[in-house]
């Protein structure tokens, strides 16, 4: 048994140099686009990122970056994922050999040609996974889904490891060990807590005899621990510290947060005591139970350094959890909003008349040194006649979606009478329980699951992303047999689809491979029974359990195989324990170690040899600038101390990593349109960032704070007899706290009294400011006409940015970037002005061409020497 641990040991480590050594080959050399510049900002400076938050990634990224300068920080910290990614593939080796050995190995000693046999399997399904689409490009970039393979990678090694000693002394301890890692998992991504269902049935397996009733109740239990750990302790605990917080401040007067330490204390005090009395007792099922608890909750208490980080008030501070009550909405998500799970609305279920919303969770503001209740959530009610079990379709945030509902579910549904808000009878469509079982089946599991399963382990046509057209981001051999009869021989694709890089064919080897790894666990009596069953609650819960709790929508932004990597992390120990079909074939006409090693070399060679050549092309990053240098074009488009609008992501995220990271031009301003629609942004804003000066808002906090002009209508008064108002009479009319300047049919909002704004141009201040070119002074207008005769309502962020233009008065060059969509241009695209990858707000009026997507006018010299001489592209040049 030596010669096998040393083998076991040797290939493990042997697995995880060749992981290592290829992703930091492949890795991208800065940040990559989506919220890898968000992560990476996070760790430099611990900042504030989007929720839940990763605080344990923080704080291991910012070790990783005192290796090098801000010019390097995104690399270190995209080596820290190269090398959780090498470590998980170790692990995986690990997991494969133990579950092969325990299926091979009856007696004490391992005969070679058993041992090359186990460690066949390690190697090919372990370097099966290294070169799989989904965990490649996840290891080569700063993200978190690296790290959180790792811990779930570690905690399954773990359980098998308990499983072996699981008589011996001191067992438990490994238990405890893998409670601390899933408390540590809480502080990078909750993926890591779906393995719980297959640690407890190792468990149960391991301690007891198996019969129905025993895997049903373990499975229960199963659930319940998971749910007591993501209802329960996640949030629980910190609703129980903000209890105290509440009472300790506000009834007896102490400071800020001296609840929140008291109620520390005495959750630290009841554990030493309980862990202290039941060891004294000999109580071992509750001691470990607590030391389970203890050790979760000191993973889970690095959230500390959330609230103490937004105490502070960084630049990117997110949501601001600087208290209690804040990080309890910034843990639940709640600025995401719901989806309904087993029961709730569809995508147009109306609301119930006269009870659209119900009151929910108090939100408190600190004020004179108590915590006030300044407004509540709340929640939708839909007319029950609306609603549906196990709804699928339920989006309507976007009017597309209904469309691609009808698409993909072909609606008929059931049609139903219903008396809206004005007493009018209308019919609505209901969608079927059968009509939203066709959408889960052939858009969430098919399109959002399988279709990337098959991307893994079957091949891909290319890397352009899929709404459901079977040319664009489909496997290799389309959705089903109909789409490729339609399509055609694949080889006839139009050229530049069939040249795409990332258009691989593994001929269905991997999958395959894991078809015989299931077969082989099942045929191999009741231990293979019963790793079949733990794996396949980890396949499962990894990835049609997650596609259920997510409950997409169409038209992702962005394709999300990488929600499902633990899925396929579960499918690579089938395509291990494959080999072992194979050899134990072999073996009945060949010596077993030549059967072993020639598997084994033959597996290698045509499952992950194939697929790192199939791969290796569109996998390597190395090279890559494009998303740094495309977040500095866009804050080098700006003149000095410019203000920008962004909308999304990838016209966010790259710019703030050069800013807070790099130090890129820290004199400009990034204003995010979809957060300004947050209290907690605009009082970002109107704080000094760098060189970066405060917006002049004249709306004060109280003003603005969520539940307070959220949304602002668009009425004309009839008693003013004019057709337009003047922008500052505008600003100042929806800031008045007057009643006679509210609508009192719609609970006292506020409103703007004419659709027609005239903003005067102050031309010394734009001539003092350089607004223009010289050339251009004849062509100064007098006034800017903002015309929202198309709109009936200002969201938050649009109030805004009437305030700042009415406050700016050209001090401050204002941007919107080009990704910004029109509908956010506030109907000023007329004056705009293209210097690169912003459009600037100018005095100048030029008739604008949507269909052309030409706004305003283009400075052709400032655009030529941005684009020529200014702005870096990425190596974008290097085909």
């Amino acid at each position: 048994m030596k010669q096998y641990k040393l083998f076991n040991d040797v290939f493990g480590w042997v697995s995880f140099l060749v992981a290592a050594v290829v992703y930091l080959l492949t890795i991208e050399p800065t940040v990559s686009f989506w919220d890898c510049g968000e992560f990476i900002t996070t760790a430099y400076k611990f900042e504030v990122g989007h929720p839940p938050g990763a605080p344990i990634f923080m704080i291991v990224g910012r070790f990783f970056t005192l290796f090098g300068g801000p010019e390097n920080a995104a690399k270190m910290i995209n080596v820290l994922s190269a090398l959780a990614s090498a470590g998980t593939i170790l692990f995986l080796f690990w997991t494969i050999t133990h579950l092969a050995k325990k299926l091979l190995i009856k007696s004490s000693e391992a005969s070679l040609g058993q041992t090359v046999a186990i460690v066949a399997a390690g190697l090919v399904g372990a370097l099966t996974y290294t070169f799989s689409d989904t965990f490649w490009f996840s290891a080569v970039e700063g993200e978190v889904y690296a790290s959180s393979s790792l811990l779930t990678a570690l905690v399954f090694w773990a359980i098998l490891k308990w499983e072996d000693v699981a008589d011996e002394p001191y067992a438990n301890r490994w238990l405890v060990f893998i409670a601390y890692v899933i408390g540590l998992s809480i502080g990078v991504h909750l993926l890591n807590l779906l393995a719980i269902p297959a640690i407890v049935f190792v468990y149960y397996f391991r301690k007891y005899e198996v019969t129905r009733k025993g895997i049903v109740w373990a499975l229960v239990t199963s659930v319940i621990i998971l749910g007591i750990i993501m209802y329960g302790i996640i949030p629980g605990f910190v609703k129980f510290a903000s209890w105290f917080e509440l009472i300790f401040v506000n009834s007896f007067g102490l400071p800020f947060h001296s609840g929140v330490l008291f109620y520390s204390a005495a959750v630290i005090a009841a554990f030493v005591f309980g862990i202290i009395y039941t060891h004294k007792k000999q109580k071992v099922v509750w001691n470990t139970i607590l030391l389970g608890v203890a050790v979760i909750l000191i993973g889970y208490s690095s959230f500390a350094i959330i609230i103490i980080r937004s105490s502070a008030q960084p630049p990117m501070d997110q949501n601001s959890p600087n208290n209690t009550f804040a990080l309890l909405g910034y843990l639940n998500r709640e600025q995401y909003g719901s989806r309904p799970l087993l029961k709730g609305q569809n995508y147009n279920s109306p609301y119930q008349v006269g009870n659209r919303f119900s009151q929910g969770r108090a939100i408190y503001t600190q004020i004179d040194g108590k915590y006030v209740v300044t407004n509540h959530r709340f929640h939708p009610n839909y007319d029950p006649k609306f609603t549906s079990f196990f709804p699928r379709m339920w989006s309507s945030m976007d009017p597309s979606h209904a469309a691609d509902y009808a698409q993909w579910a072909q609606i008929k549904g059931t049609r139903i009478q219903h008396k809206n808000e004005q007493g009018e009878n209308e019919i609505i469509v209901k969608p079927t329980f059968v009509e939203n079982m066709r959408f889960f089946f052939r858009y969430q599991l098919n399109h959002m699951y399988w279709r990337y399963f098959m991307w893994n382990f079957v091949g891909r046509q290319n890397d352009i992303q899929s709404h459901g057209s079977i040319l664009h981001g489909n496997w290799l051999s389309g959705i089903n047999v109909l789409d490729e009869m339609r399509l055609g021989d694949q080889d006839n694709l139009p050229t530049k689809l069939a040249n795409n890089k990332a258009r691989n064919t593994y001929f269905f080897l991997p999958f395959l491979l894991g078809i015989l790894g299931i077969l082989f666990q099942y045929k191999r009596g009741k231990e293979g029974k019963k790793g079949l069953w733990v794996v396949f609650l980890l396949f499962s819960l990894t990835g049609l359990a997650i596609v259920i709790y997510l409950n997409q929508y169409p038209h992702q932004p962005r394709e999300r195989d990488y929600a499902y990597a633990g899925s396929f992390y579960a499918f690579a120990i089938w395509i291990g324990l494959g080999v072992l079909t194979i050899t134990e074939f072999l073996k009945k006409y060949i010596p077993e170690t030549i059967a072993a090693g020639a598997t084994g070399l033959v597996a290698l060679v045509l499952v992950p040899g194939l697929m790192a050549t199939e791969n290796w092309d569109d996998h390597d990053r190395s090279g890559r600038y494009t998303a740094r240098d495309f977040g500095a074009n866009y804050l080098n488009t700006c003149k000095p101390n410019g203000v920008i609008f962004t909308n999304g992501d990838n016209d966010t995220f790259p710019l703030w990593y050069n800013q807070e990271v790099e130090g890129v031009r820290t004199d400009v301003r990034v204003c995010n349109l979809s957060y300004l629609q947050t209290d907690w942004y605009i009082n970002q804003m109107r704080r000094q960032s760098y060189e970066s000066a405060p917006l002049p808002y004249t709306l004060r906090p109280e003003q603005y704070r969520t539940g307070t002009r959220d949304a602002v209508y668009i009425v004309d008064n009839p008693r003013i007899k004019r057709n337009s108002v003047g922008l500052k009479e505008a600003v100042n009319f929806i800031a008045d706290d007057n009643p006679a300047t509210k609508l009192q049919q719609a609970d006292n909002a506020a409103y703007l009294p004419k659709k027609i704004i005239r903003f005067k141009v102050d031309k010394e201040a734009v001539i003092r400011n350089k607004v223009v070119e010289p050339k251009d002074y004849d062509n100064i207008v007098d006034e800017i006409v903002i015309d929202l005769s198309n709109k009936t309502m200002l969201s938050k962020d649009e109030m805004m940015i009437l305030d700042l233009l009415a406050t700016n008065n050209w001090e401050r060059p204002i941007y919107w970037s080009i990704t910004v969509p029109r509908s956010k241009y506030m109907n000023l695209q007329d004056y705009f002005q293209l210097e690169g990858f912003a459009y600037r707000l100018v005095p100048i009026k030029t008739k604008s061409s949507p269909q052309t997507l030409q706004f305003g006018k283009v400075e052709t010299d400032l655009m030529y020497h941005n684009l020529m001489d200014v702005f870096k592209w990425g190596n974008m040049n290097d085909p």
